[in-house]
């Protein structure tokens, strides 16, 4: 994007990231779910975030809807809005990481050039993709707002999987599938990931 601030210069402080890492004892990294409405990627991520603060960790969730409400709210969803959006909560979302806190982003974000633009804005190992999968009509089914019904009908226009498409990650970090998995076992599955990587669990 486009720079139009100038005579601006990033000013370091004297706290680190390895330093808030190291008192907060894990990782700060970016843990990014993404799928179709309905895939049940909010509900898993609350599940994440929950389990994730009894382990005594610094983590917060940051979810598509309740950041529409405020840092977004200027924005629609159309292709270029979607790309703004994601824009803005990957920046966001690396800002906590470098707090030393966990960031648990949960959006549709249905472009791979955007989740991509997204992780690139981390180092090595500090973006870690969700792909919380479900097909098509298994969303359908669920419908948990009625927002399938209200697309399918023709009241939304540019809803992701019906009249907008959605990019399935090629490489993700871990896949859970919420069609074969319940919510619990699709949590547990993203903390047993997190341990397993070194990011919580352990001396950092």
């Amino acid at each position: 994007m486009l720079q139009k601030a100038t005579n601006i210069t990033w000013h370091k402080g004297k706290v680190t990231k390895e330093g808030r890492e190291k008192r907060n004892g894990h990782k700060g990294v970016v843990i990014w779910f993404t799928g179709l409405s309905g895939s049940g990627k909010s509900t898993v991520a609350v599940e994440v975030e929950h389990a994730l603060f009894d382990m005594g960790a610094h983590v917060y969730m940051l979810d598509g809807d309740n950041v529409r409400h405020g840092l977004n709210k200027n924005l629609g969803f159309s292709a270029e809005d979607r790309t703004e959006n994601i824009r803005r909560i990957g920046e966001v979302a690396r800002l906590f990481a470098d707090s030393g806190a966990l960031a648990l982003t949960s959006f549709i974000s249905p472009y791979r050039k955007d989740r991509d633009a997204a992780r690139a804005l981390m180092g090595e190992g500090e973006f870690i993709e969700v792909y919380v999968k479900a097909d098509i009509e298994t969303c359908k089914e669920r419908d948990p707002k009625g927002l399938y019904k209200k697309a399918l009908a023709g009241e939304i226009k540019e809803f992701t999987g019906i009249s907008a498409p959605y990019e399935e990650p090629e490489n993700a970090e871990l896949v859970v599938d919420t069609s074969k998995l319940s919510i619990e076992e699709s949590s547990q599955a993203v903390v047993d990931f997190l341990i397993d990587r070194g990011i919580v669990g352990q001396p950092v």
